[in-house]
């Protein structure tokens, strides 16, 4: 028996194999494959300034033309010292009948040249994009893809793009590089020490032995880095914690931390946004409601609108690093190309705005973002309610210390690690006595959710200096509070509305959401002063960002009556 059953697993290995690449696109929710692919590795190509940049060219087994795909990264090609990851993206594309360069960015993975991030995208693009231009196989349709600072590269050529290139497909990034760096006026310090994190990782990865790359890769899949990271995050002065999390001086950090000005040349030179309306091929963007590019994303949707592009966009209930981006990206990304580098839209929808409603299963089609909603406050009230009535005449002030050497934690939301980012319960987290919450009643029917959601406050703190972070979160029956979306605001001399009694009127911005809360469900504002390291904390003296190490503590009230009406302003959707 033993002998036919292993013959019988043996055959079933065989199918498996040479059904492979049939089986995954299955998995993938892909077109079936239709060519095999030749791969040519470590094409140089010069740049003008004589520096080489090593590429790969994935090419389909057949006669005929076909369009080609760019994908530059910082992470590496696959096969070449690095994960073989990006070269598994480009066999998918490759397979359906596209070209497809993978180019390894200056300084990085057998590229010549020093990498610095950013800096060196826009005319390195524009010179790969000239490369092909001249290749006998190229048939003068090409598209980019690629997320993150894949998708930035792409912004990079994006205005200044040749007539051959004919769609780019971005996900999970903004064009501009201030205000994912600094959010909300706060300094994102888990996103940044993460990122030199990975390089540092990835730069590693060659010479580790299987055995340690296997225990790296699950150490990032379950957030040991995260946890061993903790201490970096609160290393003071920021400017040393580089070395507290990776051994070593990480430069773009540094220079990050040192330029808080978002006016500073350092950062026009690295600014896309702005050139936005010069942008003709066509564009498709993907998002993820827990991503820290999600503003940006949004904001690059309205912008191309505004300069009479018809851009398609998905924001789907993602974090950065959700590995649930990589199969929707390659689905959108092959139906964008198919549309517009071949002619055929079949696999394209016919509504250009796609969002996953969270709460529910729900993928729902719009014509546009954000869709018609009915702007309803929820009014902060006395005994620490939630509600669409007004505040009481008078009502006196919540009050709680905040406390930067134990600062009011980040859960779930828009981190960095996949691990901690994305829904949360947030219980642990509204038991400390420096966070506030305001919570309806059950919910009587569903109330839904589409679009930017805003917190009108009235606060006052005992410092000049200091921040308010605000939190929408949904209640279930048997008290489970997931974070919903969120945002803070950092206060200093000159901002906010100063009321007669003191008191500061600010508006924080929450980001943006597509939420059903269930009828049963209760609705849960948090209002503290930190959410770090996610922002980082405010120390409360107003000393440099990079080198601050005093702290002090700071009183906080939240008031809520009729003279200071504190609301959560929610875009609740008809019917």
């Amino acid at each position: 028996m033993i002998v036919p059953a292993l013959l019988a697993l043996a055959l079933i290995g065989l199918v498996v194999y040479y059904c492979r690449r049939w089986l995954l696109a299955r998995l993938m929710g892909l077109p079936p494959p239709r060519h095999g692919v030749t791969v040519t590795k470590n094409v140089p190509v010069t740049m003008p300034d004589g520096i080489r940049l090593m590429t790969d060219h994935y090419a389909p087994k057949a006669a005929g033309s076909f369009p080609a795909i760019l994908i530059r990264t910082p992470y590496g090609r696959g096969g070449d010292g690095s994960p073989k990851s990006m070269g598994t993206m480009a066999q998918y594309f490759a397979e359906r009948g596209y070209h497809v360069i993978v180019q390894g960015v200056r300084g990085r993975f057998g590229s010549e040249g020093k990498f610095d991030p950013f800096v060196n995208e826009a005319a390195d693009g524009r010179a790969t994009l000239d490369w092909i231009a001249q290749q006998p196989w190229f048939n003068g349709a090409l598209g980019t893809w690629g997320a993150s600072y894949l998708g930035y590269v792409q912004w990079a050529v994006a205005a200044d793009g040749p007539p051959f290139l004919k769609a780019l497909a971005p996900s999970m990034i903004s064009p501009e590089r201030f205000t994912p760096m600094y959010p909300d006026g706060a300094f994102s310090l888990d996103t940044r020490l993460h990122w030199a994190r990975t390089l540092q990782f990835l730069d590693n990865w060659a010479g580790q032995s299987p055995w340690n790359k296997l225990s790296q890769t699950i150490s990032l899949a379950t957030g040991g880095v995260a946890r061993e990271l903790e201490s970096a995050f609160d290393h003071l002065p920021l400017i040393e914690a580089d070395i507290a999390a990776i051994g070593k001086v990480a430069p773009l950090y540094r220079d990050l931390l040192t330029h808080p000005d978002p006016n500073h040349p350092y950062w026009r030179a690295r600014d896309h946004s702005a050139r936005l309306s010069q942008v003709r091929a066509p564009v498709y963007l993907l998002g993820g409601w827990y991503d820290f590019y999600l503003r940006g994303v949004l904001d690059s949707y309205t912008a191309l609108k505004a300069a009479g592009q018809n851009p398609y966009l998905i924001i789907g209930p993602w974090a950065h690093a959700d590995p649930g981006t990589g199969p929707a990206s390659l689905q959108e990304g092959l139906a964008w190309f198919e549309a517009h580098l071949k002619g055929d839209r079949s696999l394209l929808r016919e509504q250009p705005v796609r969002i996953h409603v969270m709460g529910t299963s729900e993928w729902r089609e719009l014509d546009d973002w954000p869709p018609p909603t009915r702007e309803t406050r929820y009014y902060l009230q006395p005994e620490a309610k939630l509600s669409p009535e007004a505040p009481p005449p008078s009502s006196p002030p919540d009050k709680y210390r905040y406390e930067p050497a134990d600062p009011t934690p980040a859960v779930g939301g828009a981190r960095f690690d996949r691990t901690d980012a994305g829904p949360k319960d947030n219980r642990d987290l509204e038991a400390r006595p420096d966070v506030l919450c305001y919570t309806t009643t059950p919910l009587e029917r569903d109330v839904e959710i589409i679009g930017p959601v805003r917190l009108e406050l009235f606060a006052q703190s005992s410092l000049a200096h200091t921040d308010f972070f605000g939190r929408l979160c949904d209640v279930d029956p048997e008290g489970r509070s997931i974070n919903v979306c969120d945002g803070l605001f950092r206060i200093e001399p000159g901002k906010g509305e100063q009321q007669p009694d003191g008191a500061l009127r600010i508006e924080v911005d929450m980001w943006a959401t597509a939420y059903r809360f269930r009828r049963g469900h209760r609705l849960r504002l948090q209002v503290s002063s930190g959410a770090h390291p996610r922002w980082s904390r405010n120390l409360g003296t107003g000393e440099p960002l990079a080198t601050g190490t005093r702290m002090e503590e700071a009183e906080q009230a939240i008031y809520h009556d009729a003279t200071h009406p504190s609301a959560l302003v929610l875009p609740i959707t008809e019917g």
